[in-house]
């Protein structure tokens, strides 16, 4: 991050200007990925462990199995699967050694990503993250925005031997410090919000029934259901969509799809079958329909609506005249096709027609992802 800032004004001061021109500094992170740390010397106690990381199968199904497992999802508004922090903490402290010490001494300090860099990067190191965040990590209960007791316990986690962030809104300016060196040394860092939020509000999706669906490494629709969480019956999470000081929080209904770029990457870097991401439209478009050809991409399991976590990537209908295109073609379908699962659930958990959906990320660069398919697999 640090090289990212130097670097980023050497090309500011480059185009004539001065780094004393910035202001402010905001941070936008991918939301469920862990790391803990001692909170005495500041030092990471292992590596991070990633949002689609599965290491977590066994823990989540041995919790699955548990009498008080169905009461989870309606006091943090997420499902019990691989993918939120929880897990991947219980996971750490059965699994590391350095962390079960610091644990037992009552000198673990936990965190996401956000968390992370404002500790290091500040001159006041800073514990703290926002309200989007903390409502991935399932610790948060998403009526009262407070840790909940409960979900500590439900996780076997003694919550007076570890020190969680202090919770803040996305926009508290004048709790997240500033930069302590380097170019933007003592420029305040005055906003902190997660990824899928952040597009979000760039989208400036503030009204209830207004969504986006961002198409990264994986992809996440989120749509706003106003200032009270609506808990879905049908695969979704219930999540912080915003929280700006002075305001209610607003909340959002998220679908996530654990596979939509990195399906491509899987073409590009493992088949060999593309030499570069920006090629799969050409070779997509080198076959009139998929041949047949259907991919469930599952390579992390499957997440919204389904939560199968131990499921695994699959190629159906391969023939002999199935070509390199077919499969390009299915690729980009199998995230279409995810996509509008989600959609559906929304409108059944929210009761409204979708009428449009804003959307960023690298695969919305894709002409036939994006297009209404005859099928109506993608609403765009």
């Amino acid at each position: 991050m640090q090289e990212c800032i130097q670097g980023a004004c050497e090309k500011f001061e480059s185009q004539g200007h001065s780094a004393d021109e910035i202001a402010c500094v905001g941070i936008t992170n991918q939301r469920e990925t862990t790391v803990v740390w001692n909170k005495q010397s500041g030092k990471a106690l292992y590596n991070a462990i990633v949002w689609c990381d599965t290491r977590t199968k066994s823990i989540v199904r041995e919790m699955k199995a548990r009498s008080s497992a169905d009461k989870i999802q309606h006091l943090c508004g997420l499902p019990l699967s691989t993918y939120s922090s929880a897990v991947k903490l219980v996971w750490l402290l059965r699994n590391s050694e350095a962390v079960k010490k610091a644990y037992q001494e009552g000198n673990l300090a936990f965190g996401t990503i956000d968390t992370w860099l404002t500790y290091k990067l500040n001159d006041s190191k800073k514990h703290v993250t926002d309200l989007t965040n903390a409502s991935r990590t399932m610790f948060l209960n998403i009526e009262t925005l407070e840790y909940e007791d409960e979900l500590f316990k439900f996780f076997d986690i003694d919550s007076s031997k570890i020190t969680m962030p202090k919770l803040l809104c996305s926009s508290e300016a004048e709790e997240f410090g500033s930069i302590m060196s380097g170019p933007l040394k003592s420029v305040r860092i005055t906003s902190c919000i997660g990824d899928q939020s952040a597009a979000l509000v760039g989208h400036a999706r503030f009204s209830p029934g207004e969504a986006k669906n961002t198409y990264g490494t994986g992809c996440f629709v989120l749509c706003n259901t106003g200032e009270t969480p609506v808990f879905s019956k049908n695969g979704l999470l219930t999540t912080v969509a915003y929280a700006f000081a002075g305001q209610k929080p607003v909340y959002a209904l998220e679908g996530s799809i654990a596979v939509a770029g990195s399906g491509v990457k899987f073409l590009r870097d493992n088949l060999k079958i593309l030499k570069e991401s920006s090629d799969l439209d050409n070779l997509a478009g080198s076959v009139s329909n998929n041949g047949g050809v259907v991919f469930v991409t599952a390579f992390s399991g499957l997440f919204a609506p389904y939560w199968i976590d131990d499921a695994k990537g699959t190629l159906f209908g391969i023939t002999q005249h199935t070509e390199a295109g077919h499969i390009a073609r299915a690729t980009i379908e199998a995230c279409c096709l995810q996509t509008h699962a989600v959609l559906a659930a929304m409108e059944k958990d929210s009761g409204q027609t979708l009428r449009s959906l804003a959307v960023d990320g690298g695969l919305s660069n894709s002409d036939i992802c994006m297009k209404v398919g005859d099928l109506q697999r993608c609403i765009c």
